[in-house]
């Protein structure tokens, strides 16, 4: 069945082009809604690998990272700023790891322990946020709580193909 905006009795032809505009957007905006899945999957098959090295780090099921983003530094050349958000179950942590560049995590749910270098063991709030400089050693990063989720965003500044997460064993 065809359909013709041009057979409207009764709408004028400014009206007739919104229609027309209004229909076509919909129809774009499904196409991108089926699309960006399979983008998304495809950055996420290109940027994972480069999150990890060694063997898993999750703790339970709920522990998981998420891509958020990832671009080249047009301004910086070699240099890659890659977003991620970080979930842990109740009790979830990483085993120590560290990171090729610099890492600025917030806390967005729950409460975040930390251990960096040789430094003292934190508890990180929502609303807080910490640093760390290049090959730190983090120690511990784990959900402070047994019974509550927690989620921290995690923005990595590091050379362009560099592995972002190395674990230790």
């Amino acid at each position: 069945m065809s359909f013709s905006l041009g057979m409207m009795p009764g709408i004028g032809a400014a009206n007739r082009q919104l229609y027309a505009a209004v229909i076509g957007g919909l129809a774009c905006a499904f196409v991108v809604g089926k699309a960006l899945p399979v983008a998304m999957d495809t950055v996420s098959t290109v940027i994972a690998p480069l999150c990890t090295t060694g063997s898993s780090a999750a703790s339970s099921p709920l522990d998981k990272v998420e891509l958020i983003a990832s671009h080249a530094l047009p301004n910086v050349p070699g240099k890659r700023v890659t977003i991620v958000r970080v979930f842990y179950g109740p009790g979830g942590f990483t085993r120590a790891h560290r990171h090729a560049g610099t890492v600025t995590a917030y806390i967005t749910k729950g409460e975040i322990r930390s251990q960096l270098g040789g430094g003292p063991v934190e508890v990180f709030k929502v609303g807080q946020s910490f640093f760390e400089p290049p090959g730190t050693t983090h120690l511990v990063s784990a959900n402070a709580s047994n019974t509550e989720p927690a989620e921290l965003i995690a923005v990595f500044v590091a050379d362009e193909g560099a592995e972002l997460t190395t674990y230790l064993d």
